[in-house]
């Protein structure tokens, strides 16, 4: 008996060993992995005066272009920052109930040709052209991200090259500006051109997923370093902006700096990017594309742009703004609407 409880005794230290070391596994590979990505309102408030009155009654289109973020890779159904700006989900979010563009465009339509997966080049060859001419009574808004993409392919697996930088030094980078330069200046132009009765194009910039480290490599999708990325992404978004400050209906919506301190760091106190007031996680598993409450701080931003732009003297004072039923305005749920419906 004395031998038996002898071995039973020695197991115990094993066997707790063995369990901190699963713990310790567990912590590393899924623990890590799994930052935490709170709940609730995500991104600036949007204020609700100017949605209390219709900003126009032509008609107007709402066009997608551009990425996975424009796509709404990631988020729950109905949850991307193209189809929050159409219409916001109130029962998620209720501190946006009635900040939504149909709203205030009673003759709104919308159309996505945004694809997962793209760079920019495959924007103005593929994408742009299937955009057809719009009457010059339609008014357009236009919202695009792109460039993202080019920067994080082909995830370090092959030699790097125009359109797919991962890994690419400085000098590659300041060399392949200018490709990326010339090809968002095509798509605006070919943007503008689309809509002889005119547009305002709310052009994204790229985030920043390491809070402004540069340790890419630390992430949860085991990337190799990249010594220059940080460098690479300011070439591009310094593009970016200079494009919007080149057309007067081009309008940067900044989301590398609400998304810094929202990403691999967002629980390190001593990044300078600490957001104290909501230290979470707003990407989603594959580091490229948001989760759902990036989504809404990226439709939030979308929208105040889009609202600087429109909300001048109002056209019709809605009463009872708020409602997400409806009560406040006659607008029936739209539908997709094909490119020739409102084509010339």
């Amino acid at each position: 008996m004395k031998r038996r409880s002898s071995r039973r005794l020695l197991g115990w230290p094993t066997a707790i060993v063995l369990v901190i070391g699963l713990v310790l596994c567990w912590y590393i590979l899924v623990g890590k992995a799994q930052l935490p990505v709170g709940t609730g309102p995500a991104g600036p408030a949007v204020p609700l005066e100017p949605f209390t009155y219709v900003w126009s009654t032509d008609r107007t289109v709402l066009l997608g272009l551009g990425d996975s973020i424009t796509k709404g890779f990631g988020a729950s159904r109905k949850h991307s920052y193209f189809e929050l700006l159409i219409e916001n989900d109130d029962l998620w979010y209720p501190d946006m109930k009635g900040r939504d563009l149909k709203h205030v465009f009673p003759n709104l339509d919308f159309l996505n040709y945004s694809v997962s997966y793209t760079v920019s080049e495959r924007h103005l060859t593929h994408q742009v052209p299937r955009v057809n001419r719009y009457a010059s009574a339609v008014n357009g808004i236009v919202v695009i991200t792109t460039g993202g993409n080019d920067l994080i392919h082909d995830y370090g697996r092959s030699p790097p090259r125009d359109g797919a930088m991962y890994g690419c030094t400085y000098e590659q980078a300041s060399e392949w500006k200018a490709n990326f330069r010339q090809r968002l200046e095509a798509i605006v132009e070919a943007v503008i051109s689309k809509f002889p009765g005119g547009c305002e194009i709310f052009l994204a910039n790229i985030y920043d997923p390491t809070d402004g480290v540069g340790d890419i490599e630390k992430a949860n999708i085991r990337l190799p370093p990249w010594q220059d990325g940080l460098r690479a992404l300011s070439l591009f978004n310094a593009v970016i902006t200079d494009i919007c400050g080149s057309y007067e209906n081009v309008h940067l919506v900044d989301i590398h700096s609400q998304f810094l301190g929202h990403g691999i760091h967002c629980r390190d106190r001593r990044n300078r990017y600490y957001r104290r007031d909501d230290p979470h996680y707003w990407y989603f598993d594959n580091l490229e594309d948001p989760n759902d409450r990036g989504y809404d701080a990226i439709r939030r931003l979308f929208l105040i742009q889009i609202m600087r732009v429109f909300a001048g003297q109002p056209q019709e004072v809605l009463t009872g703004t708020g409602d997400s039923s409806r009560d406040v305005m006659s607008i029936a749920p739209q539908e997709q609407v094909q490119p020739r419906d409102i084509a010339t």
